[in-house]
């Protein structure tokens, strides 16, 4: 079992940042990747981003890329989502996901584990 917490939302003017960080813990060791993804009201969960954990390897949305960085930090067995330039779409429940099997970067039933996710809300 892998049990993941992540925080850092909150709220943020349009253009802010905020740093999503996605605590595992339990079997780190069948992990092969880990992805975040959010979910608006209303809307499906869809996929933000996703990186490999041993090779590193990082994956994103379109809607995202070139604002949003994932990265690691495997002696922690932490995963950060830093979003910039932030927008009002960008509001939803942001949920951390870790798959232990085929890495499928952006397919949320590829994923075994799931955190209860965090909130981020951009608006003015």
């Amino acid at each position: 079992q892998v049990q993941l917490v992540e925080s850092g939302g909150g709220f943020v003017q349009p253009g802010g940042s905020l740093r999503l960080s996605c605590a595992a813990s339990g079997s780190i060791f069948s992990i092969n990747a880990m992805g975040w993804f959010r979910q608006a009201p209303g809307k499906e969960r869809e996929f933000v981003s996703a990186i490999k954990w041993s090779s590193g390897s990082t994956y994103y949305a379109d809607s995202v890329k070139g604002r949003f960085t994932i990265s690691r930090d495997n002696a922690k067995n932490t995963v950060n989502l830093q979003m910039n330039s932030l927008k009002p779409e960008d509001t939803a429940v942001y949920y951390c996901a870790a798959n232990r099997g085929v890495v499928r970067p952006s397919v949320s039933q590829a994923y075994d584990y799931w955190g209860r996710g965090t909130q981020v809300t951009v608006s003015s």
